[in-house]
């Protein structure tokens, strides 16, 4: 039987090869196995928040002569509940967080914001340094930002990108809280979509970040 087994497969084949239908049902049968294979998952669309757009300058009061800028030292953002997550947080309803299932942050939006931070600071030259903790070098100040919410809320048309930022500025040496704020932008989206979203996000950031920038310095030019 061994023997003669392929002859008989082969036997089978031709009689198959001589008959259509026969062959149509092999060609059906074998689609539907083919689709019945698992497909390969979707993989999500990558978005980053970035500082592109040019720093807005930033006055700053008159310091004598003699005076030394102060260092300050960045310490990482922290995020409130539900938005220390890589994924893009949007709203339908009030209160209630989702996220985008195909659509995510390359790094939570903390992470994402602590150089932009440092940077926008520095560009307002009000430091002698603007260093991201943790740093070697000691700083006579230290910020402390907490992301409060970033989200995309669909109960407006067009939907509207929210950033909140809450900063805390101190007196590294003695700890005393020299300044506190919260800063907050709204702007709408181009499109009701996870790129319209992360565009309006982008623009939301960078106004947060101008004012942020203004704050810390009008603290290091307070005597």
């Amino acid at each position: 039987m061994t023997i003669h087994a392929p002859w008989t497969r082969l036997a089978a084949l031709a009689t198959i090869l001589r008959n259509p239908a026969l062959a149509a049902l092999v060609v059906a049968l074998g689609g539907c196995t083919s689709s019945l294979l698992p497909k390969p998952a979707e993989q999500p669309a990558l978005y980053a928040l970035n500082d592109a757009a040019p720093a807005a300058s930033v006055a700053t009061a008159p310091r004598p002569a003699a005076a030394a800028k102060p260092t300050l030292l960045v310490n990482p953002p922290r995020a409130a509940a539900g938005f220390d997550t890589r994924h893009i947080v949007y709203l339908r309803q009030p209160h209630q967080i989702e996220y985008f299932a195909f659509s995510q942050w390359v790094d939570t939006p903390a992470q994402m914001l602590a150089p932009l931070i440092a940077r926008a600071i520095e560009g307002s030259g009000a430091f002698d340094a603007v260093l991201l903790a943790p740093s070697a070098a000691a700083g006579e100040m230290r910020l402390d930002t907490e992301v409060i919410r970033l989200q995309q809320d669909f109960g407006t048309t067009p939907s509207q990108v929210r950033f909140t930022l809450r900063a805390v500025l101190l007196d590294s040496r003695t700890r005393r809280v020299i300044a506190v704020r919260e800063f907050d932008a709204s702007v709408p989206a181009p499109t009701d979509d996870p790129p319209g979203g992360v565009t309006a996000a982008n623009q939301a950031v960078q106004r947060v970040l101008a004012e942020l920038a203004a704050f810390a310095a009008k603290a290091a030019a307070a005597p």
